[in-house]
C-alpha cells in the first residue's frame, strides 16, 4: 500500500539539519536551520546524489540508512523525496517500495518536465538534501532569477517566513549555486601552466594540481615546457595537457614539464614573443611556479600585456577578434623555492623536501663523527636566507648555526670554542656546525666553512671535516607536506585565475599556518627585496623582522638552547615533571628535550617521569640534567616509556608523588589519552589539593586526534610513512598493470592520515569514519576504477582508515573489490600496522615537538610563579590545565574544560577537524564528478595584515 502523499515540509522551521525524528518534532535550537552541506563520503557521482545529507556529529549510527533498511527489509520504504515546483507551489512525488525501485532508478528519481517557474529541477545534476528533503539545481542560465523564483515559491509554500530564516534560505541557495559554477567556471577559458628558475621538489605536484582542477572546470590547460623560454620559443613548448599526461607525477622530485633561467623574456623583444603565442592560443591566463624572479617577471609581463597586444595588431601579427578575446591577462603565482626566501608564506614549495634531504645526510653524518669523536661542518643552500640552516640546527640540535640574516658578534670565534669545548666537557662525542652558504659577519665579510674548519682544528686541535650539500637538497622524492602544498595551491591558484578580472592585482597564493592565502604579488616581492636591502645596509635586526615572526621564534629557540648557558645553582628553583602517555609518537623526545633544557636554562629542578601515568602512581621518577637528553632530537620512539594508564584509578598515589618528589607544574606529551588525563586531573582536584598544580598537555600522536590543536606532533612522520609506502606499492601496480591495491591506515575513528595520504600520493579513494559510506559508495568506486583501467593508467590506489566502519572492514572491501573486478582488475591488501609509529621523526616533527616544548615550559614557569600562594603552589583556575596546539595560524593555550564541547569521547576525536575540507580536493584529483564549494575559497589579503597576525610557529 503507497503512503498517502503529503504536503512537504521545508527547511528551516519543523525540519531538522539532522534526520528528522519519526514524532516530527522541531530541530534543536542549537543546530542551524541550513548548516554548510558536507561533500558525500561516495565517490561516484550517482551515489553522492543519492545519499547526501546533513547528519549530525552524534548522527553516525549506520543501521537507521533507509536505504540500507531497504536492503533487509522488504516492507521499509525507501522515501525518496523531488521537489516539484508547479503552479508556485512545492509537492512531493509519491514514495517507491523497495521492490519497485530499480538499479538504475534506485538513488536518483526521473526528473520532472520543465516548468516556466524553473526551466529544470535537474536531479542528475547536482542534488542535495536539507534535513531530508532534496533539493536538486536548475540548469537556468539567470541565477538571480533562479533564486528570486524559488524564494517566492518557498514563501508561497510555507507563509510568510522571519527575515532570518528568509536570509538563511537564500544564503544556502546562493552557496549552492557556488558548487555547480565551479564545474562550469573555466568553460571557454584556457590557462598555461610553467615552472621557471631553480627546481623544487613539490613543483609537480602543484602542475598535476592545475591540470586536473582547471578540466574539472571546463578549461583547457597547457604545459610550457623548459619555462620562459618555452613561453618565448612556442611551438612544441607549449602543449595542451590531459587528464592522464600527469598521472604518476605526484612523487617525482624537481620538474617534469623542464625549467630554464631565460634572458630572452627579460627583454622586451622576448616578452612580445611570448604574448604571440599565448593570443594564438587563446591563453589569458598563467600560472607561474617559481622564486620572486620568476615571479617578478611576471608581474612585468602583465603590466605590459595591453602594450603588447598593440603592437602585435599594428604588426598585423594578430587580428583585431583576437586581440578583443585576450584582452586581458590574468597572473596567479605559487612559489616553489628550497631555500623558504620568499617573504608571505610561512612555506614554499620545496623547503620541507629540502629539509629530509639534509636531516638524513646529518643523521648518516652523526654515526661516524660520534665513532671518532669528530667535529663536522655541514654547508647548507640559501644564498641569501637561513632558513635552511636555522631549522636543521633545530633538528638536530647542532652547536652552533651560521645565517646570513643574524651575524655573530665580534667575539664569534671565542664563543664558538667556548661552546664545542663545553659540550665535549659534558660527555657529548661530536660536534655539528651548520653553515648556510650566504653567511657573513656583521661588516658583511664571507663566512666560509673551510674558514669554520681551519679555527676550530687551530684552537681546539678536534678532528673537523667538511661536508657540502650541494645540489642534493633538490633531488629526491617531495616530502608529503610539499605534495600536499603544491596540490592546495594547485587547487587555490586555478581558483584565483578564473574568478579574476581585468582589476583583480598579479597574487601569490601563500600558505599561513594551515590556512591558504592570496597576496598582492608584488607587495610579497617588495617585502623580499627588503630583506636584502636591509642586510645589504647590515641593518641585521630589521631583516630578521622582516622575515616574519615564525623565523625569529626559530632564532630565540635555537639561541636559547644553543647560546645560553644553564645556572649553576638552582637555590629558589621551581619543580616541573615531563612525561609521555599514550602511544609512541615519532617526535616526542624533541618534545622531552627542548622542555628539559629549557627548563634547566630557567634555573628550574626538571624530573622525568617513565611509563607515564602508571610511572607517577609508582614512582618511577628521576632528575634530568642538560647531557641526559643529549643526542634525542632525532631518535623515534618515546626514550621515557609510555602507557595508555589514565590517572584516574591512582589519584591516591599520585598525590603522595606530588608531595614527595615536590613536584610544581606538569608537562604532558601525548595524545588523546594525555588529553583525557589532564581532564580527570583536573576533577580529582576536588577530592585532591596535591593535584592543584599547572599542567600543560603537548598533542604527540599519529591519529592527530587531540581537540585543540590542528596538528600533532608525530602525525607528519607517520603521513611520510604512508606515503613512501604508497609510491612503492603504485610502482609495482604500475608495472604489473590492473591492479588495485587496498591499503589500511592507523588513526582509530580520525581519518586524517588516510584522508592526507590519500592527497599525498594520489589515491582514487578514501574511506574515513567522519564521511559515513554505503556499499552503493563501494560499488561506486569500483565502477569507477573499471573505467580507469580503460585508460592509459591501469592502477588503482585505495585507503582505509581502520575504524571507518565496523562491517565493512579491510576484508570486506578487498573481497568486494576482488570479485566485482574479475577479469578487469586484481586485488591486493596491505595492512601498514605499527610501522607508522616509528622511525625517525621528520624534520617537520623535529622542529614542531622543539618549539612546542619550548613554549609549554615558558608558560610553566610563568604560571607556576602566578599560583604562588603562601608559601605552595595552588592552581584550581580552569586556565591552570591547559593544550598548547595549533589553531590556524598561531600557537594557543586553551583549557582542557573548555575543549570538552567539543571533542567526541565515544569515538575519540574533535568535533570539528579543519581537513576535511580538503576531502573534495582528493576526490576531484582523482576525477570523481563532485561539486566544489568555491564560497570557502581563500580571499585577497594583504602582506601587512597578514604579518600582524602571523602565526609564530
Amino acid at each position: 500500500m503507497k503512503p498517502v502523499p503529503q504536503k512537504a515540509e521545508l527547511p528551516g522551521e519543523n525540519s531538522s539539519p539532522q534526520r528528522r525524528p519519526s514524532s516530527g518534532g522541531k530541530a534543536p535550537e542549537s543546530q542551524p536551520a541550513f548548516p554548510q552541506v558536507r561533500l558525500g563520503a561516495g565517490m561516484g557521482p550517482a551515489v553522492t546524489a543519492g545519499r547526501r545529507s546533513l547528519r549530525g556529529p552524534g548522527e553516525r549510527d549506520q543501521k537507521e540508512r533507509p536505504q540500507e533498511a531497504a536492503m533487509h527489509k522488504d516492507e521499509f520504504h525507501l522515501k525518496f523525496f523531488m521537489c516539484v515546483i508547479q503552479s508556485r507551489q512545492l509537492v512531493r512525488t509519491p514514495q517507491r517500495t523497495a521492490g519497485e525501485a530499480s538499479t538504475s532508478s534506485m538513488l536518483i528519481p526521473k526528473p520532472p518536465p520543465k516548468t516556466d517557474i524553473l526551466k529544470s529541477l535537474d536531479t542528475m545534476d547536482d542534488p542535495d538534501t536539507v534535513g531530508s528533503i532534496p533539493v536538486f539545481k536548475t540548469e537556468c542560465a539567470e541565477v538571480e532569477i533562479q533564486v528570486s523564483k524559488r524564494k517566492r515559491a518557498v514563501v508561497k509554500a510555507r507563509g510568510d517566513p522571519t527575515v532570518e530564516t528568509m536570509k538563511q534560505r537564500e544564503e544556502w541557495i546562493m552557496t549552492h549555486e557556488e558548487h555547480h559554477a565551479a564545474k562550469t567556471l573555466g568553460i571557454g577559458k584556457a590557462i598555461a601552466v610553467l615552472t621557471s628558475g631553480g627546481d623544487a621538489q613539490g613543483m609537480n605536484a602543484a602542475v598535476r594540481a592545475v591540470v586536473r582542477v582547471g578540466i574539472f572546470t571546463g578549461a583547457r590547460v597547457f604545459f610550457v615546457h623548459e619555462g620562459y623560454q618555452g613561453l618565448v620559443d612556442g611551438g612544441d613548448h607549449i602543449k595542451e595537457a590531459t587528464w592522464e599526461s600527469v598521472s604518476m607525477m605526484l612523487q617525482l622530485g624537481g620538474t617534469v614539464i623542464g625549467s630554464a633561467r631565460c634572458k630572452d623574456f627579460r627583454e622586451r623583444e622576448g616578452r612580445l614573443r611570448a604574448a604571440y603565442n599565448l593570443v594564438k592560443r587563446g591563453i589569458t591566463n598563467l600560472c607561474v611556479i617559481g622564486g620572486d624572479g620568476s615571479l617578478t617577471g611576471a608581474d612585468t609581463f602583465r603590466s605590459e600585456w595591453s602594450d603588447l597586444l598593440s603592437d602585435l595588431q599594428k604588426a598585423g601579427k594578430i587580428t583585431d577578434e583576437e586581440a578583443t578575446k585576450s584582452s586581458y591577462l590574468n597572473i596567479v603565482g605559487l612559489v616553489g623555492s628550497i631555500d623558504n626566501d620568499f617573504c608571505g608564506t610561512d612555506m614554499t614549495i620545496g623547503t620541507d623536501s629540502a629539509l629530509h634531504r639534509i636531516m638524513e645526510i646529518v643523521d648518516a653524518i652523526t654515526t661516524t663523527a660520534q665513532s671518532h669523536q669528530r667535529t663536522f661542518v655541514l654547508e647548507v643552500m640559501g644564498r641569501h636566507c637561513g632558513y635552511l640552516a636555522l631549522v636543521t640546527s633545530l633538528s638536530c640540535g647542532a652547536d652552533w648555526v651560521f645565517i646570513p640574516e643574524c651575524p655573530p658578534d665580534d667575539d664569534w670565534e671565542e664563543h664558538l670554542c667556548r661552546r664545542l669545548s663545553e659540550t665535549r666537557t659534558r660527555g657529548s662525542r661530536l660536534n655539528i656546525i651548520i653553515v648556510a652558504e650566504g653567511a657573513i659577519d656583521k661588516n658583511g665579510k664571507p663566512i666560509t666553512s673551510e674558514d669554520i674548519k681551519n679555527l676550530v682544528v687551530k684552537r681546539l686541535g678536534y678532528d673537523t671535516r667538511v661536508t657540502v650539500l650541494g645540489h642534493v637538497q633538490r633531488g629526491g622524492t617531495p616530502s608529503a607536506f610539499d605534495r600536499i602544498l603544491g596540490s592546495r595551491m594547485g587547487v587555490e591558484a586555478v581558483m584565483a585565475l578564473l574568478e579574476g578580472t581585468p582589476d583583480t592585482p598579479a597574487c601569490v597564493v601563500s600558505l599561513s599556518g594551515n590556512q591558504a592565502v592570496r597576496l598582492p604579488l608584488m607587495e610579497c616581492v617588495q617585502v623580499t627585496k627588503d630583506v636584502t636591502k636591509a642586510m645589504d645596509e647590515k641593518k641585521f635586526d630589521e631583516a630578521l623582522k622582516l622575515r616574519g615572526r615564525s623565523f625569529m621564534n626559530n632564532w630565540e629557540v635555537y639561541k636559547l638552547l644553543a647560546h645560553v648557558r644553564p645556572p649553576v645553582s638552582k637555590s629558589g628553583s621551581h619543580t616541573v615533571a615531563v612525561m609521555n602517555v599514550g602511544a609512541p609518537a615519532a617526535g616526542m623526545n624533541a618534545a622531552v628535550r627542548s622542555t628539559v633544557r629549557i627548563g634547566l636554562i630557567q634555573g628550574n629542578r626538571v624530573l622525568v617521569v617513565h611509563d607515564g601515568f602508571e610511572g607517577l602512581a609508582k614512582g618511577q621518577i628521576e632528575e634530568a640534567g642538560w647531557s641526559y637528553v643529549g643526542g634525542w632530537t632525532g631518535q623515534g620512539g618515546s626514550k621515557l616509556g609510555t602507557k595508555r594508564t589514565l590517572p584516574k584509578k591512582s589519584f591516591e598515589q599520585i598525590s603522595a608523588n606530588i608531595t614527595k618528589f615536590n613536584i610544581q607544574g606538569l608537562v604532558i606529551i601525548g595524545g588523546f589519552e594525555a588529553y583525557t588525563g589532564g581532564l580527570e586531573l583536573m576533577e580529582g582536584r576536588k577530592q585532591f589539593d596535591e593535584l592543584c598544580i599547572p599542567f600543560v598537555v603537548i598533542p604527540a600522536t599519529v591519529s592527530n586526534n587531540v581537540p585543540g590543536s590542528d596538528f600533532s606532533v608525530g602525525a607528519d612522520t607517520a603521513l611520510n610513512t604512508i606515503c613512501t609506502t604508497c609510491d612503492r606499492i603504485k610502482q609495482s601496480a604500475a608495472g604489473t598493470k590492473r591492479r588495485v591495491f587496498i591499503i589500511e591506515t592507523m588513526g582509530g575513528y580520525c581519518g586524517y592520515l588516510a584522508t592526507m595520504a590519500g592527497l599525498a600520493a594520489g589515491a582514487d579513494a578514501a574511506y574515513i569514519f567522519e564521511e559515513p559510506f554505503t556499499i552503493r559508495d563501494l560499488q561506486a568506486n569500483v565502477e569507477h576504477l573499471v573505467q580507469k583501467m580503460k585508460t592509459t593508467v591501469k592502477r588503482g590506489l585505495v585507503l582505509r582508515n581502520e575504524k571507518c566502519n565496523e562491517n565493512y572492514t579491510t576484508d570486506f572491501i578487498f573481497n568486494l573489490y576482488s570479485e566485482e573486478g574479475k577479469g578487469i582488475f586484481d586485488s591486493r591488501k596491505n595492512v601498514l600496522g605499527h610501522m607508522q609509529q616509528g622511525g625517525s621523526p621528520t624534520p617537520f616533527d623535529r622542529n614542531f615537538a622543539t618549539k612546542m616544548g619550548a613554549k609549554a615550559m615558558n608558560w610553566m614557569s610563568g604560571k607556576i610563579k602566578e599560583s604562588y600562594r603562601n608559601g605552595r603552589i595552588f592552581a584550581n583556575t580552569p586556565d591552570s590545565g591547559c593544550v598548547l596546539g595549533m589553531r590556524k595560524r598561531a600557537l594557543v593555550f586553551q583549557p582542557v574544560a573548555e575543549l570538552k564541547d567539543q571533542t567526541d569521547f565515544e569515538h575519540r576525536i574533535p568535533k570539528e577537524q579543519w581537513w576535511l575540507k580538503l576531502r573534495p580536493i582528493l576526490k576531484i584529483l582523482a576525477k570523481y564528478e563532485i561539486d566544489l564549494d568555491t564560497s570557502d575559497h581563500a580571499h585577497l589579503e594583504h602582506i601587512t595584515r597578514k604579518r600582524s597576525g602571523e602565526a609564530a610557529v
